[in-house]
């Protein structure tokens, strides 16, 4: 019997980049058997544009004034009839074949020396979750600069470490059932709560490097502050990377400090060394990646990009700093539910 696949996405306030990503929908060479949508209350319009394409795609539109992203996540699995669910983000654009390759792998029967592999706790030879891949598609220099200093690319990625976004992933329904879904009390980081979930009860996972979606970076450095304060909010609220976070304290608020007071009072060699060696810890990736981008840019453009690097890398690690501890402190008042 011929496994049936449901794509989903929430949107609010969508309006302008939602025909992007239904306009990729729709030239899928692997088109979803369904499409729920589940709308979180937007006064744009959104809805007007869903409503216009459902003529045309096998849409189902929700709404869910209110709901956050694992909510809206929730709703929409719930009502899918989807043995497999394929999940992506609404300001996105899809490959063509991005659908196709997440699904190839749950046709395979991967095994190990035994031949059978450890999925759910119980004895299986089947693949449940795949991992996407995603890629910036940026319209200025700033948004090139922001993709290389913040996002991997692919030989960064060790795919058995991976953890998929949920802009590009797809999964068994039963798997997302098993673990209790997206974790409604997060509305920051909460794939990374749902992949976490998904690995400690040790289903597997295989990466589909080829599986990819296109999404534009936030345009400017505001609406990049935001991003980031969010994402750090949720770690706090979440309890995630609690030592990344240390080691972002201590390198601003106690090592940088002692560097200047190291120059200031005549410790020259051993103050530059210090700067120059973090200034490489911090900037090398972000350039790695940087260069290769900027060879169809004008010499003003790749100065401008070369520019905004130390700025963003640094005006995010501010963010982060300020939106920790007010996750931490949510966490505090509410720990009966962010277990």
């Amino acid at each position: 019997m011929p496994v049936t696949v449901s794509l989903i996405f929430t949107v609010k306030n969508e309006a302008e980049a939602l025909p992007r990503l239904l306009d990729s929908i729709a030239t899928q060479t692997r088109a979803p058997d369904e499409i729920i949508v589940v709308d979180g209350g937007s006064t744009d319009a959104t809805l007007d544009v869903l409503y216009e394409r459902a003529h045309t795609l096998p849409m189902r539109i929700i709404s869910a004034p209110g709901a956050n992203i694992s909510q809206g996540r929730n709703i929409a699995i719930r009502a899918a009839r989807g043995d497999i669910i394929c999940a992506t983000d609404a300001g996105v654009r899809l490959d063509p074949n991005w659908l196709a390759e997440l699904l190839a792998p749950f046709d395979r029967r991967p095994k190990t020396e035994d031949g059978k592999t450890w999925i759910g706790g119980q004895r299986s030879a089947v693949v449940d979750v795949v991992s996407g891949f995603f890629i910036p598609d940026p319209h200025s220099a700033f948004e090139t600069a922001l993709a290389a200093t913040t996002l991997p690319v692919l030989r960064d990625i060790h795919p058995e470490k991976f953890l998929p976004s949920s802009r590009s992933v797809a999964f068994r329904k039963a798997a997302w059932e098993h673990v209790g879904g997206y974790p409604e009390w997060l509305d920051f980081c909460e794939d990374l709560i749902f992949d976490f979930a998904l690995r400690r009860a040790s289903f597997r996972f295989v990466f589909a490097p080829r599986a990819v979606v296109y999404f534009r970076p936030r345009p400017n450095l505001l609406a990049f502050f935001r991003q980031y304060y969010q994402y750090a909010s949720g770690d706090g609220k979440a309890n995630l990377w609690l030592l990344r976070h240390i080691i972002r304290y201590t390198t601003y608020l106690i090592a940088l400090p002692l560097t200047f007071a190291l120059l200031a009072f005549g410790f020259w060699h051993l103050g530059l060394g210090i700067l120059i060696f973090g200034a490489f810890g911090m900037f090398f990736t972000p350039y790695r990646r940087l260069l290769p981008m900027l060879r169809d840019f004008s010499w003003r453009d790749r100065l401008v990009a070369l520019a905004w690097v130390p700025i963003i890398r640094i005006t995010g690690d501010v963010a982060k700093m300020i939106g920790y501890p007010v996750g931490v402190v949510w966490r505090w008042k509410h720990r009966k539910g962010a277990r």
